[in-house]
């Protein structure tokens, strides 16, 4: 992350469901391009969902000022924490946002217990595969999407010092 920046990660709560949609969409165009689609699921998600999702969440949220500039949704499920939808403003791709949004997670869920966390993204989001190797998650499969792509699923072993 660049050393110019006020920013702050804090946990992410149900009222900025608004902010997170705009970022989300904003973040996933790209994502669409690469596919061809414009009907996945981060870009077709009403507000009312997110709300629900938010209720119980464990993410996180950059925000640089007053700036919403990056955020992350997960959660516990048994010893596992899912983590996904990781979106970064387009114009700051490339600080360490993401980085610094999972680590931030990545303590959160050990503190509630997960001694493991699993993210996935699709086969040609190659700088997205190249983030999370980057951060240590390691690829344990592929499922065929049937449209000659892949979901590639990845983990990392949560530090055992921090889960409380």
């Amino acid at each position: 992350m660049s050393d110019d920046t006020d920013l702050t990660i804090r946990p992410i709560e149900p009222t900025d469901a608004g902010e997170v949609l705009t970022l989300q969409r904003a973040a996933f165009v790209q994502e669409a391009l690469i596919y061809g689609s414009p009907d996945m699921p981060p870009l077709t998600q009403t507000l009312e969902e997110l709300q629900a999702e938010l209720a119980e969440n464990l993410g996180v949220v950059a925000v640089d000022g007053a700036r919403m500039v990056g955020a992350l949704r997960a959660r516990v499920d048994g010893d596992l924490l899912l983590v996904g939808r990781i979106a970064i403003a387009p114009d700051r791709a490339g600080e360490g946002i993401g980085s610094a949004l999972l680590e931030a997670v990545e303590r959160r869920g050990a503190a509630a217990g997960a001694s493991e966390a699993e993210l996935f993204t699709g086969s040609l989001s190659e700088a997205n595969q190249r983030l999370y190797e980057r951060v240590g998650y390691a690829e344990t499969q592929r499922v065929p999407e049937g449209d000659g792509t892949e979901q590639v699923f990845l983990r990392k072993r949560l530090d055992a010092r921090r889960r409380g």
